[in-house]
Order: structure tokens, then C-alpha cells, then sequence
């Protein structure tokens, strides 16, 4: 692809000694250029690209994108000023892989929990009704029920690819000739420009908590990263119980953007509360202006499954899939990997329930869910942790929580990455009711089996909260291979 093809996609003139020629392609890791290349210098957490600018032209480039630099030109390179290089990354990247997005339907998901859930719902919703799709998000990147990003074992798995990752995955649904792609679209991703590039047909917001505040450093810049999607989207759905989902909406009547609300208590998709519990799994009524509709999701636990589920038929309606169609899609959708999914295990008769949730917003909820639902007698038994390098001020509020609703708590490691993993523990430590029972194991496996062995009765429930669908543990040594199911699996074995 020519430079001057490349260079026009952000707005920039091309140097007349470069017209007509072809760029080798777009880098924004100066030890990755390659002659003829364009290097992009991208400002990180840790190191700024615009440091790399001569080891970059060294290396071959033809073509410096940057923010600041002295003088037009360096060492043989154009110097190309703009005013943000992470729009610009997106942007040539975008151009590279052809504008992959332009020929497909692009619907993303955004919000501090459920996202994977909603997506995951409206993949199995579209190809019930006969579409080729694509997930791009936590679970990795599928086109079907094929993955295409690699292996599971993967600590930099983003749920918003890079730029550089995501045009290229898209780029490969593309040829794959799929026609609509559900994509979760994190605070980070936005706050990054990495989907600048995309015309979203449709924009979902789930909900909105205290997560990522050592990013966005309050909840007001939270809430504005989030709103960015639906600036690039044609339409919406909005959680309308959520207290940002409402203020979304008063920006999206004010935008005259099309969209759809959901809520338990008033919107254009509701769901009755009194219909909303069943033996086996959920079950609740649609309500919608003109019809009702009774929605059963007989492998999904947790109450706040109703919203999601709610969500993905909303967007369904957008495009003319029937909500008895959408219904039974949901019906005989298996449980989302990871989003508080049922690990079968008859020998003790006790409940063991995996799920994703690393914030007090989503522990509550999950606990508050698992409590409603179990029996009298039984007893709800918690073994978590706090990922190291990320929001601390979450760890004591997580205990608090974890001490409320659960019966016992096991308080153990979850990505402890560069901290001491006893430190992030002594900060879960203040929030937890030393009068409630409680312990310490810092071993993750020792953890869990010992909450099968020792700490579980027949008839109770375990939670093993945090990881979800993650098949590695993060600490200073590394990433090593870590999967629960297997580990849970092994402790059986022993029992026999």
C-alpha cells in the first residue's frame, strides 16, 4: 500500500519523494520496523515511543508519526506532526487491513460488568437466526465456534485488542465472510482511540462501577470514556435501572440517536419481577409495548442475567429477529464460560460455581444472586482474591463484601503479577468482619482443594471468584498454566 494512500487516512500530505511508493507497513514498536515502514510513536504507561524516534529511522523508517518533535525532518525521515498518534494508529492500521469493518455489522458492548455475557447471548441469538457471526472480547477472538487469536494460555489476551491485533483479526472475520461481529469494547480501548476506526451499528451499555480508577482516576472520566461508543454508533441499548445507563440516555435523546431501553421497572424491554425466578436456572416475562413473552435461560445462574439477556434480545429486534426466535435461542444456550458457570461435581453434592467477578460491584451481585437462590440449610462458601498492580482501593471493599454475604471466606492469590501477594492480602484483610469465619491460604490451589476437603458440607455452595474463563495465574515468577475446572477435576480424583 502506498504512503500516500496511507497518509491521506489521517489526514496528512504525503513528502513528493515518497509518492508512489509502498510503505513495508505500520509500527508502533521501534525494535519491529522495517524498511519503508511507518513508525508511530505511541505514548504508554511506561515508555514513549517519541524516545524511539532514531532507533526507529535506523531501523529503516521512511515515515515518523508523532505528537512532538524539532524540526520537519530527521535523519532522512518525514516527520509527520498530529495531534494524537493513538487516533492515528487506528486510523493507518484500519487503512492497512482495508477497512475491514466497513463490509460487515459491528455491535459493541460496553460497561464495568456483563459484557462478555451479552455478547456471548447475542452470538448464540444471530446464528440461531441464521448468520455468520464473530466474538471479539475476553473469551478470546471466535469466528463460529472456531478461535482464531491462539491460545488460551495468554496473560496479554486485552478484551480490546490493540490496534495493530484488532484491524488484522478483523481483516480475517472478513474474508471468513461474516456478517455481524460482537465486540466488547473496555474503558481503556476508548479512552485509547484503539476502535476510532469502526462505525459501530449498535452500541450496548450494561452498567457502570467503581473498576479501573488507577486508569481513569474518577468515575466522571469512567463515565465519559464509556460514553465515547456511542458517539461512533448509529444506535443503542441502555440499561435503564443503572444510574449511568439513565444519564446515557438523556445524551442520547439529546444526540436524537435511535435506541432502546431495558429495565425490571419501566422501559421499552422489561422484565416482570415476579416472573423471575424458576427451580432450574432463570426465568422471567418479557414485557414489551404491544406483547409478553416468557424467557427461560435453564443454564444460567445469577439474577443479573436477566438484564443481559434482556440486552441481546433488544438488539435482536434492531434487525428483525424475532423475540420467539431470540427466546429459544437463549433457551438452549449453554452457560458462558466463566460468568458464575456450574462445575458438576455429585460426590459431595455441593454446588461449585466459577465466575469472572474482580470488582465489588460484580461480588456483590454474584453473592447476592447465589444467596437468593440456595437452599435454607446451605451455606455459601467464597475463596477469592485481588489481581496485584491494579485498583487497590477495591481490595478492603471486596472484603467488606465478601464478609456480608458469604459464610466462610477463604481469602487467597489472583494475579498478583509484581506484588507481594501477602500484601494485596492485607489489604483485602481491613475490609473482612474478623467475627465471621475466615482464613488465609495464599496458595490459590491449596485454596481450592482445601475448600472442597475441609471447608464444604454436602448441600453447600462454593464460589470461586475472580479468574472465570482464565486458564493462567500472573505472579513475579510469571505466567503458568492454571485452570480450575482441571484442579477441581483432580481433587475428585483424590476422593475416590
Amino acid at each position: 500500500m502506498t504512503f500516500e494512500r496511507l497518509l491521506a487516512s489521517i489526514g496528512c500530505e504525503c513528502p513528493k519523494e515518497l509518492q508512489g511508493r509502498e510503505a513495508s507497513g505500520i509500527f508502533t514498536d521501534s525494535a519491529k520496523v522495517k524498511k519503508n515502514g511507518i513508525f508511530v510513536c505511541i505514548r504508554g504507561e511506561k515508555n514513549d515511543g517519541h524516545d524511539y524516534v532514531g532507533q526507529a529511522i535506523k531501523a529503516g523508517a521512511d515515515v515518523i508519526v508523532a505528537e512532538n518533535v524539532r524540526g520537519m525532518r530527521e535523519g532522512g525521515a518525514a516527520l509527520t506532526l498530529v495531534n494524537n498518534t493513538r487516533l492515528c494508529a487506528s486510523l493507518l492500521y484500519n487503512e492497512w487491513f482495508l477497512r475491514p469493518a466497513d463490509e460487515m455489522k459491528i455491535i459493541g458492548i460496553t460497561g464495568t460488568n456483563g459484557k462478555t455475557s451479552v455478547a456471548s447471548m447475542l452470538k448464540a441469538i444471530f446464528e440461531g437466526a441464521g448468520y455468520s457471526c464473530a466474538l471479539i472480547g475476553t473469551l478470546g477472538v471466535w469466528c463460529g465456534e472456531e478461535r482464531i487469536d491462539g491460545t488460551a494460555l495468554s496473560a496479554k489476551n486485552l478484551t480490546t485488542p490493540e490496534p495493530e491485533e484488532l484491524y488484522a483479526y478483523l481483516a480475517c472475520i472478513k474474508e471468513r465472510g461474516v456478517e455481524f461481529v460482537f465486540m466488547e469494547v473496555s474503558s481503556h480501548a476508548l479512552s485509547q482511540c484503539r476502535t476510532s476506526a469502526i462505525e459501530f451499528d449498535c452500541a450496548v451499555f450494561t452498567n457502570l462501577s467503581a473498576e479501573h480508577l488507577d486508569f481513569h482516576k474518577d468515575m466522571e472520566s469512567y463515565y465519559s470514556a464509556k460514553e465515547k461508543l456511542f458517539t461512533q454508533s448509529r444506535r443503542a441499548v441502555v440499561n435503564a435501572d443503572d444510574a449511568a445507563g439513565r444519564r446515557l440516555i438523556r445524551f442520547l435523546e439529546r444526540e436524537q440517536k435511535n435506541f432502546l431501553s431495558c429495565s425490571t421497572i419501566k422501559g421499552d424491554l422489561c422484565a416482570l419481577y415476579e416472573a423471575r425466578k424458576g427451580e432450574e436456572g432463570i426465568e422471567y416475562i418479557l414485557k414489551t409495548q404491544n406483547a409478553e413473552h416468557r424467557v427461560s435461560l435453564p443454564n444460567f445462574a445469577g439474577e443479573f442475567q436477566v438484564m443481559n439477556s434482556l440486552e441481546a434480545i433488544a438488539v435482536a429486534s434492531f434487525y428483525g429477529i424475532s423475540r420467539e426466535l431470540a427466546v429459544d435461542a437463549l433457551l438452549k444456550m449453554p452457560t458462558v464460560c466463566g460468568r458464575l458457570e456450574r462445575v458438576v461435581c455429585d460426590k459431595q453434592k455441593i454446588d461449585i460455581f466459577i465466575d469472572y467477578a474482580h470488582t465489588p460491584d460484580a461480588l456483590e451481585r454474584v453473592l447476592k444472586s447465589l444467596r437468593a437462590s440456595k437452599r435454607e440449610e446451605s451455606r455459601i462458601v467464597l475463596v477469592f482474591g485481588c489481581g496485584g498492580d491494579r485498583d487497590k482501593g477495591k481490595r478492603r471493599e471486596m472484603g467488606q463484601i465478601a464478609s456480608l454475604l458469604a459464610d466462610t471466606v477463604i481469602i487467597t492469590s489472583d494475579n498478583s503479577r509484581s506484588e507481594d501477594p501477602n500484601a494485596i492480602i492485607a489489604d483485602i484483610l481491613k475490609g473482612i468482619n474478623k467475627e465471621k469465619q475466615y482464613t488465609v491460604i495464599v496458595d490459590r490451589r491449596e485454596a481450592i482443594e482445601r475448600a472442597i476437603k475441609e471447608y464444604t458440607r454436602s448441600g453447600d455452595i462454593l464460589l470461586l471468584a475472580g479468574k472465570g474463563h482464565e486458564r493462567y495465574e500472573i505472579s513475579k515468577n510469571g505466567v503458568r498454566a492454571f485452570d480450575e475446572r482441571e484442579i477441581i477435576r483432580q481433587v475428585y480424583e483424590d476422593l475416590e
